[in-house]
């Protein structure tokens, strides 16, 4: 997931123009740090969210409620609840506050705002014990902010990525309050299940995560109800969109929505590859498990690009060709298989690029070399968001999308193309639904293989 989008050239990028935020460091409690959490929790997350929107979808205001499970052996004290929205705003300034705010928060105690007020600390109100489930719930309100975004608008579109709050996660090496750096993503969260109720005008067509039905409201309004299982995150879209629907040959359904001034040809090319590539990608890693799929267009996005969310694809589309296909294939690379995006971003972004690039069928079998020498002696394959934000974004291109999808199609030269199609493929059976490491990567592919891949990780800097 990044707003750095690829067209369908080999190599050619679309880098978008964002400010860098000073935040670069990984943030730890390093109290909770000092006790290890063997496994990933809060899990199970259920998320139930109604929400009202105002006349044009500027402004979304409701209740949260989200149960969850403790999954570690250890009590659970307290969660984190991600306000991702405001990363790029962080807490606001006077008469400008802070795009999303929560509120009136039952079920636990609210702690102030930390990590640029994306972070919300709750305390329960008693250790929850191991494979106990307990819920928080809170008022929210989300007014989107001003600027084409996917978390933003376009005249009178919005888009609402990364708006709606979320567990954050907890494991072996503490709590995840990692900082949105203004570039790429920082996003670390566990599949749940979500319902959320969009109260909304007629006049706004609302494409959203999930499967999703409508009913009549009071006069002039309709109420959107949206069900999602097994997703990491939950976006939607309004405005005056465009639409129109077709079932892929394995069964998919696609809803397509565009702006007023997207072009016909852009749509009719993104519709083309979409169909194309969620059914290759089923059959290539497994059957997309969520039914449909919505693609939201416009042409208005050329400054941010592109972004994936579950079950819907945010697409700046142009005649010429689009990043549909890659980001499609983060359907399965981080959607399906997740990874902690901060600490690992090639697992997703590199995967993606992979898979597009053999999705075109691009000839790669140079690029390795084509893609030049490293940009520093520190830079790899498996660096951080950390690492990029502190002094090398220069490097997060060149060496996340480039090098990282070109080591994947060096791998599957050293394995042969079966080989590494069934590593693939395993590898997502494996973490299906779950979150996987460079190091379950690594065992994945040597088992495919009595050659030690040592020496080949070593030259690809996948440490």
């Amino acid at each position: 997931m990044t707003s750095l989008r690829f067209w369908r050239a080999p190599l050619l990028v679309l880098v978008a123009v964002l400010t860098l935020l000073p935040q670069s460091a990984a943030a730890r409690d390093p109290a909770d740090a000092a006790v290890p959490v063997p496994a990933a929790t809060p899990d199970h997350p259920s998320y139930d969210v109604s929400l009202r929107a105002d006349a044009d979808g500027s402004h979304w205001t409701g209740r949260q409620t989200v149960s969850f499970r403790n999954s570690a052996r250890t009590p659970l004290r307290s969660v984190d609840v991600r306000l991702w929205g405001n990363g790029a705003d962080g807490c606001g300034a006077p008469g400008k506050p802070s795009p999303v705010r929560v509120s009136g928060v039952a079920g636990g105690t609210p702690r102030p705002l930390a990590v640029g007020c994306t972070a919300l600390r709750i305390d329960l109100p008693k250790p929850l014990p191991y494979r106990a489930r307990a819920s928080v719930s809170f008022d929210v309100s989300i007014t989107v902010p001003d600027r084409v975004h996917r978390f933003g608008r376009d005249g009178a579109y919005r888009f609402l990525g990364n708006a709606l709050p979320l567990l954050s996660v907890r494991d072996a090496q503490g709590r995840h309050l990692d900082p949105d750096v203004g570039f790429g993503e920082s996003f670390y969260t566990l599949t749940g299940d979500f319902r959320v109720v969009l109260d909304h005008p007629d006049t706004l067509v609302v494409p959203a995560t999930g499967t999703t039905s409508r009913h009549a409201g009071a006069p002039g309004r309709t109420v959107s109800t949206s069900v999602a299982h097994g997703v990491r995150d939950f976006a939607w879209a309004a405005g005056p969109f465009r639409s129109r629907t077709v079932t892929t040959p394995g069964g998919v359904r696609l809803n397509a929505y565009w702006t007023a001034s997207t072009s016909p040809e852009g749509v009719a090319v993104d519709m083309k590859n979409a169909v194309g590539a969620v059914d290759e990608f089923g059959r290539r890693f497994g059957r997309y498990p969520y039914g449909e799929l919505d693609l939201v267009m416009s042409d208005h996005l050329d400054d941010f690009g592109s972004m994936e969310f579950p079950g819907l694809v945010l697409l700046w589309t142009e005649p010429e060709g689009s990043a549909v296909v890659h980001e499609i294939a983060h359907q399965w690379f981080y959607g399906i298989v997740g990874n902690d995006q901060f600490t690992s971003p090639w697992l997703d972004e590199s995967f993606a690029q992979y898979a597009n690039r053999t999705y075109y069928r691009d000839d790669t079998a140079t690029c390795w070399e084509d893609a030049g020498a490293w940009p520093s002696g520190t830079a790899a394959l498996t660096r951080s968001m950390g690492y990029y934000a502190d002094g090398h974004r220069s490097e997060y291109v060149r060496v996340v999308y480039m090098r990282g999808s070109c080591a994947l199609h060096d791998l599957e030269r050293v394995l042969g193309g079966p080989a590494m199609a069934a590593v693939l493929r395993g590898y997502v059976r494996d973490h299906w639904l779950g979150v996987a490491t460079t190091a379950d990567f690594k065992r994945a592919a040597q088992a495919a293989t009595a050659q030690d891949l040592g020496p080949f990780w070593t030259e690809h800097r996948i440490l």
